[in-house]
């Protein structure tokens, strides 16, 4: 059972974080990186009253201000303050895996909207010293394709979570890298010739595997040049064809993570603001990808081909 033993540091999405609970996903921080001040501090306590003070009954999230708390069954009791603070609750005999799952998707989510910070539901890989990222609903094959670009030779960024800033000054959107774990389904560790015996799943209940990417990962933030929406198509092909900016704007509202916080959290204006700054600046395309074969390599090569020839396919 999680307990609260001692502090680990770690770096992740751009945040140096204190973690009462071990997180055997992040990086740690070395002495030499770490700052004086820490932006996120995760705690374990018990919530189980302060949830039934808040909550309403048949509901699973509360948002006060600056404060949303969300309960899910049989693992955890959240509670994300101002984005700088995360108070964990587990369950009495939760898998201590779904545990920090949700510390990693939701609970991430969540902070770094509330820090200023897009999320986007996705993966990023580095391509000739610039961030693409790859969005899609779950499914389309974000990560397939981010594990295909790494076995290629380039750096993946961050896997499910893509946050993104907005420089103040400049305006440019910046990728932050995550930690370097990937999440592959079944099908995809057989597409690439590994051993699902060498990976443990990402939780009890979910058939999904961390695989380690530690030697491909990007350490520095890296400019966010071109944004691909992962799309499935029936036929046996793969094509890309450019977004104009109110598709590009309308993909990155719907590729956001965790959407649905974002009214909850008062964040409409500020979700906004920010894609329509990305929407104007980074070249987005719409990606088809064959269901009837596997085609991770084959959009590799024309993704790598589209950005090797230094031309705007929406020009």
């Amino acid at each position: 059972m999680i307990s609260a033993r001692t502090h680990y540091v770690y770096k992740a999405f751009g945040m140096q974080l204190s973690s009462e609970i071990a997180m055997p996903e992040l990086l740690p921080l070395t002495e030499r990186e770490r700052s004086e001040a820490l932006d996120l501090i995760i705690t374990v306590d018990d919530l189980e009253q302060r949830w039934n003070e808040l909550a309403s009954e048949g509901h699973n999230f509360v948002a006060k201000q600056d404060v949303c708390l969300f309960k899910i069954p049989d693992t955890a009791i959240y509670c994300i303050e101002a984005g700088k603070k995360l108070t964990v609750s587990p369950i009495l005999g939760a898998d201590e895996a779904k545990v920090r799952l949700y510390v990693l998707g939701t609970c991430m989510g969540a902070i770094l909207m509330q820090r200023s910070v897009l999320p986007l539901h996705g993966s990023a890989v580095v391509i000739d010293g610039k961030a693409y990222a790859f969005v899609g609903e779950s499914g389309a094959g974000k990560s397939t394709l981010a594990s295909a670009f790494v076995k290629s030779g380039y750096p993946l960024l961050t896997d499910d979570v893509i946050a993104v800033t907005i420089a103040p000054e400049s305006g440019l959107a910046t990728v932050h890298p995550a930690y370097p774990q990937q999440k592959l389904w079944q099908q995809s560790i057989d597409h690439f010739g590994m051993q699902a015996s060498n990976y443990n799943t990402v939780s009890q209940e979910i058939a999904k595997f961390a695989v380690p990417v530690i030697a491909s990962f990007e350490h520095s933030a890296i400019p966010l040049a071109g944004i691909f929406e992962l799309t499935k198509a029936d036929d046996d092909s793969v094509s890309m064809s450019p977004m104009n900016t109110l598709e590009r704007l309308y993909a990155l509202m719907r590729h956001t993570y965790r959407t649905s916080l974002i009214p909850k959290l008062g964040l409409q204006q500020w979700h906004f603001s920010t894609t329509s700054s990305i929407a104007g600046q980074v070249d987005m395309y719409r990606l088809y990808r064959s269901t009837q074969r596997f085609t991770a390599f084959d959009l590799v090569d024309q993704i790598v081909h589209q950005v090797g020839k230094g031309e705007y396919l929406a020009q």
